[in-house]
């Protein structure tokens, strides 16, 4: 057994919470290793080129929504790389029997929009009179949205927006977990509409944006580009490293024991990070701490294929003068919608070709990103002819399947996380930093990396006398 010297801490997991904490850590003054199964660093990150077209195997941007991520690119001097998307991106569609009309981002384009009917409209004056639900209760995100705004508001925006954001069902999300903020806009203030209003101040105050209000962006050569620095930046990121098992000695030390280049290796350090996806942190945790395992077991993903397809601009009729467009439930379409990735970013294409992003599976059709290649080609070309009324087949695909594409925050999320955490005590040394808690967006990763590592350098001043 090949035994790497004792580091501070071990950080299991490469994608951007794992590397975030591993920054921060760093620059606190801990030796971290960082363990990765992938040839790459960067989880769900990953950009790719092809022909002179710029391409996104996961994330197409993202969202500026703390400032803690411009921070950090300062620190990693690739602020300058940095692009907003381009001003047409805060145009976003909706499918409505057949077509793309624009989600309406003002009172007066609402009370215009055919997306809704008069009922609804007049029916949003009453939501700042409607009662908040008990803070005890849990209640799925559909509940929630028919209770304050209705069935059509439901239908029409904000599941489209669940399908977007984590491919799931409204009926079985919680929106204590899954959208904590909406939550507490009701539990404050009594109302959405009033929170908004009231809420936007505070969030002057603290330099933050709501998702709705923040801007998208990337970076020249892609998403990956913030990945990379950040991997590059640390001195011991170590990738297709396979783990085995973590145990946690008397002496408090935490051994890791897995392979690497088919060699039998082993770590050592004080305290532990888990950074993987539910089902492999729970696989880790289960020898010693059963019951957090078992409720990392309980957490689902939502499977997705994305397709990205490159398409002659004159082969497609719509102007594609926006962000993308998002397919209701009720619409019976297999799509869940599509970027329009060059028309965001137009360096991502030539002026003569479009760039398109499509989503197919999630909690809707879960089956459907285990189809075989022709299948899903033909479930985009078909359903994009549709609606954007495309006359040729795109140039060329690239299709990348995602098994583990969104951790679902479903009923129980929240005590899940409890008993999770639970181990923290039992186990002094171990801390847990990924995607299926505290948000999925990438300003929420970066958020809880940077907190995680704080809570870490805390440990430490605890543990360690001065």
């Amino acid at each position: 057994m090949n035994s790497e010297p004792t580091k501070n801490v071990i950080v299991i997991g490469a994608g951007l919470s794992g590397l975030t904490v591993a920054y921060r850590l760093k620059k606190q003054g801990h030796a971290v290793t960082v363990l990765e199964k992938e040839n790459r660093a960067g989880g769900a990150i990953g950009s790719g080129r092809r022909d002179g077209f710029l391409w996104e195997s996961g994330p197409n941007s993202g969202l500026d929504t703390t400032p803690l991520i411009n921070e950090l690119l300062d620190d990693l001097g690739i602020r300058e790389e940095r692009l907003g998307a381009n001003k047409i991106a805060d145009r976003r569609f909706i499918v409505r029997g057949g077509r793309l009309i624009p989600m309406p981002m003002s009172p007066m384009t609402f009370f215009g929009t055919p997306l809704f009917s008069y009922a609804t409209k007049l029916g949003l004056l009453r939501e700042p009179f409607i009662s908040r639900s008990s803070p005890e209760m849990e209640e799925s995100v559909a509940g929630f949205v028919r209770r304050r705004l209705g069935e059509e508001f439901l239908e029409y925006a904000v599941g489209p927006f669940v399908s977007g954001i984590y491919a799931g069902d409204p009926e079985v999300l919680s929106v204590q977990a899954a959208f904590p903020k909406l939550f507490a806009l009701e539990q404050r203030y009594g109302s959405l509409i009033r929170g908004a209003i009231l809420g936007a101040r505070e969030r002057k105050l603290k330099a933050e944006k709501s998702k709705n209000e923040a801007k998208s962006f990337s970076f020249k050569d892609g998403m990956q580009t913030f990945t990379d620095a950040l991997a590059k930046s640390l001195n011991d990121v170590q990738l297709e490293t396979s783990i085995e098992s973590v145990q946690h000695e008397a002496s408090g030390t935490w051994i890791v024991r897995g392979k690497r280049n088919n060699e039998n290796k082993e770590w050592r350090a004080a305290a532990v990070v888990l950074s993987a996806p539910a089902d492999v942190a729970s696989a880790l945790l289960a020898p010693f701490a059963e019951d957090a395992a078992a409720a990392l077991k309980a957490i689902s993903y939502a499977p997705v294929a994305t397709l990205i397809s490159v398409w002659k601009r004159d082969d497609i009729a719509h102007q594609l003068d926006g962000f993308g467009f998002l397919v209701p439930r009720s619409e019976g379409l297999n799509i869940l919608g599509s970027l329009f990735s060059s028309s965001m970013f137009p360096y991502r294409a030539n002026s003569d070709h479009a760039v398109l992003t499509t989503f197919i599976g999630g909690m809707r059709h879960p089956e459907l990103p285990y189809k075989d290649d022709e299948t899903l080609q033909q479930i985009m070309e078909r359903d994009l002819s549709r609606l954007i009324h495309i006359k040729n087949p795109p140039l060329w695909t690239q299709i990348y399947r995602h098994p583990r594409a969104i951790p679902q925050y479903t009923f129980g999320h929240l005590q899940r996380i409890q008993r999770i955490d639970a181990a923290k005590k039992t186990h002094r040394g171990v801390f847990f930093c990924a995607n299926w808690r505290g948000g999925i967006a990438l300003g929420d990763c970066v958020k809880n990396g940077h907190d995680t590592a704080d809570e870490i350098h805390a440990y430490f001043s605890e543990t360690v006398p001065a």
